[in-house]
């Protein structure tokens, strides 16, 4: 890392994970950029690590769309330089249904966030790092624990989960040799918009309707801070961090 400088893209920074994990390497010194789609919802992050220094860029983008991660990487090393890290944690869901009435559009667009996004900023990351110098940089893939095991009536987030690890076991295998890194973590029930509706309910693979623990998402910020602080020579392949008493072991 030039200089000591430590330059972050975290996808997905304008709420939950990605801002609780902009805001932990901010304070711990390093420079980030927080991609999105609501301008307002970014401002706020960074407005929040204002004690940071400024350190935070925003940059509004839809990670699904080509020109528009272009766009993230090239504001990002016009800002800072260079680039360090990327945390593909952007991510959605669709409302639980039956697999038959899920429409081609619902699948397309959690494919096209999920997946897709992660592949695009990937990509560039690629890009930057083979031709910056020092070569080399870390990717860190937002995996979730429904990589491993599937929810009911979550066909299209599973699905584009499960293709993360492989995309994650093939940057890691094909970065090899510019000394780029890439691990995944994945994470079960941290408290944030998008798992509110577990505190009421949803379904089990029983068929019963059941409230879920949740956890703090500090602890993955936390978490996410330890992987991105490794030195290139070493990283950590797979993280699973989760609500310890949430039905995972043994779910279904």
């Amino acid at each position: 890392m030039a200089n000591g400088l430590r330059v972050a893209i975290i996808t997905g920074g304008g709420s939950g994970i990605g801002r609780a994990g902009a805001l932990a390497l901010a304070n711990d010194g390093w420079s980030v950029t927080v991609a999105g789609r609501r301008a307002d919802a970014l401002e706020e992050t960074v407005k929040r690590a204002a004690g940071a220094g400024g350190r935070v860029l925003p940059v509004v983008t839809d990670v699904g769309d080509p020109d528009s991660v272009k766009r993230l990487f090239s504001e990002t090393i016009q800002k800072f330089g260079r680039l360090d890290m990327v945390f593909n944690n952007a991510g959605m869901g669709t409302p639980a249904m039956p697999l038959e009435d899920l429409t081609v559009e619902q699948w397309k667009t959690v494919v096209d966030v999920n997946l897709t996004g992660a592949f695009l900023c990937t990509q560039e990351a690629f890009r930057q790092f083979k031709a910056q110098d020092p070569q080399g940089g870390r990717i860190i893939n937002n995996g979730s624990i429904s990589a491993h095991v599937p929810r009911p009536f979550s066909a299209p987030y599973t699905s584009t989960k499960h293709a993360i690890t492989g995309l994650t076991r093939s940057t890691s295998l094909d970065g090899r040799p510019y000394n780029i890194a890439c691990g995944q973590i994945d994470i079960g029930n941290a408290v944030t918009e998008m798992t509110d509706r577990m505190a009421a309910g949803v379904p089990q693979a029983d068929g019963s309707i059941a409230a879920e623990p949740r956890m703090d998402v500090e602890h993955v910020a936390e978490a996410l801070l330890q992987m991105a602080n490794l030195p290139l020579e070493s990283n950590v392949q797979f993280m699973t961090i989760m609500a310890t008493n949430m039905p995972f072991i043994g779910r279904g």
